[in-house]
């Protein structure tokens, strides 16, 4: 039983640690794209306009539009993961109801894969299948891989991806109100956002354990590239 605890605990432990980075990958999702898209836009119109007026007045509505997509596609993300669960507890429940001894065989595959001898599986198996409750709960965890979402994750995360977009997408567009013209603009909006995006991928590299320095560069080299190919789309038609 010892033994048995042993993985038991190590499993809970892999579990929360990635259930905790539920908040970080909101910010990652956010941030990254408030940083690279309303960059992107304003290099565009840099490229097609004279007005900082037009270039602040679209990426404002860009941010706004973004926001909203970004969060809302948050938002059904965690709501298909909390019915995807709901689904599955309620096709174990069945199992457990009308098909208990593959059930059982299930858990002791599941005991074999972790050195547990056979002696020791069937005692275990017994113990567990008493609780039909802890039984289905144990299916989930370790025949399926799926821990309980918390029912308000969905709006949590709606909420973080959609600020997080917010605090990216103005980076660039800033400069636009201190300057007169959209190449000053532009050229100030550069240097801040590929900053921007230089340290936020390696914040982002070094919290997933990618090396820090080649993940930041990547990061950076997306976002150039992509205003650099609206920039030059926009003067092409210009």
């Amino acid at each position: 039983m010892e033994t048995v605890r042993h993985h038991e605990n190590q499993i809970l432990h892999k579990e929360e640690h990635l259930s905790s980075s539920a908040f970080i990958t909101d910010i990652v999702i956010g941030m990254s794209d408030g940083l690279t898209v309303p960059f992107a836009l304003a290099a565009g119109l840099s490229g097609a306009v004279d007005n900082n007026t037009l270039v602040v007045t679209a990426g404002i509505a860009e941010i706004v539009a973004g926001s909203i997509a970004m969060g809302l596609g948050g938002y059904l993300a965690g709501q298909t993961e909390v019915e995807h669960y709901d689904a599955e507890l309620k096709r174990e429940y069945w199992e457990v109801d009308h098909l208990p001894e593959r059930e059982k065989a299930e858990i002791k595959e599941i005991f074999a894969d972790m050195g547990i001898s056979p002696d020791l599986q069937d005692q275990v198996v017994e113990d567990i299948a008493k609780d039909k409750n802890k039984w289905v709960e144990f299916m989930m965890k370790y025949e399926l891989g799926l821990e309980k979402p918390d029912p308000n994750q969905a709006r949590k995360s709606a909420l973080t991806i959609g600020l997080a977009y917010v605090a990216g997408g103005l980076v660039p567009l800033l400069p636009y109100v201190f300057t007169s013209t959209p190449t000053k603009g532009l050229t100030w909006s550069a240097l801040m956002t590929l900053l921007c995006l230089f340290i936020f991928g390696y914040f982002k590299s070094k919290a997933t354990g990618q090396q820090p320095l080649r993940g930041a560069l990547k990061v950076t080299l997306i976002g150039a590239v992509a205003a650099a190919a609206a920039f030059g789309v926009a003067k092409l038609f210009d």
